[in-house]
């Protein structure tokens, strides 16, 4: 292990594993891949406490923290316990602020506590089901990727994506965001650096762009047109 090499360390979305990142490759001169996993939370342990947890398997100096989705949430709570080089957020939000309406929405009357988090227990069942192909192809991507069923941790994620309340972004957050992100429209964002036809799940989708331009944007490189 050369300890000249940059040391990446990938958070996965919510409830995901790191299988979401089985096709994402940098080159291996100049980056060791780490992989971070989601826990079961100790009670209803706070996301600042949660982040201070997971940011101990960081034993590293100076890495770079990417995550996607909730975990791009996750990585941004952890800056305050890891020094990171780089920060870079995919498929996520830099603040509360860039929710969309029915985020907003469901926190402001905490409809999100009505979401039947025992769905996702169930996957396998639904993939059953006399549902269309593209719904069947979605489901088996669940059923691949989602590694955390507790629903426990459902309940407690859910939560904490809707009520996360940072206000300002942070300036030294990197945002790689899909200008067909159904999830978080790109509508709410700013300051993003956009990847046409991406959806929320590019990381998937799109590995090839960001195989290509990851490495220049950790080295703070500009990007090929």
């Amino acid at each position: 292990m050369s300890p000249d090499k940059t040391h990446v360390y990938f958070m996965p979305g919510l409830a995901a594993s790191p299988l979401i990142f089985e096709h994402i490759r940098l080159p291996e001169d100049e980056f060791e891949l780490h992989y971070l996993e989601w826990e079961v939370p100790e009670g209803d342990e706070s996301l600042s406490a949660y982040a201070q947890r997971i940011a101990r398997h960081v034993t590293h100096e100076n890495p770079v923290l990417i995550g996607v989705s909730f975990g791009g949430i996750l990585v941004q709570e952890m800056m305050a316990f890891v020094r990171a080089q780089r920060v870079i957020i995919i498929s996520s939000v830099k603040s509360s602020t860039e929710f969309p309406r029915r985020m907003k929405f469901a926190r402001a009357t905490k409809a999100y506590k009505l979401i039947p988090v025992r769905l996702f227990l169930n996957v396998e069942r639904l993939s059953e089901l006399s549902l269309g192909a593209k719904i069947k192809q979605r489901l088996k991507l669940y059923e691949k990727f989602l590694s955390v069923r507790d629903p426990n941790y459902l309940n407690w994620a859910l939560e904490k994506v809707i009520t996360w309340d940072r206000r300002r972004p942070d300036d030294r957050v990197i945002h790689i965001h899909g200008d067909d992100d159904r999830v978080f429209p790109i509508k709410y964002t700013s300051g993003c650096i956009v990847v046409k036809g991406g959806t929320h799940i590019m990381i998937l989708n799109r590995f090839r762009w960001l195989n290509e331009n990851l490495p220049r944007i950790i080295k703070g490189e500009p990007l090929n047109d």
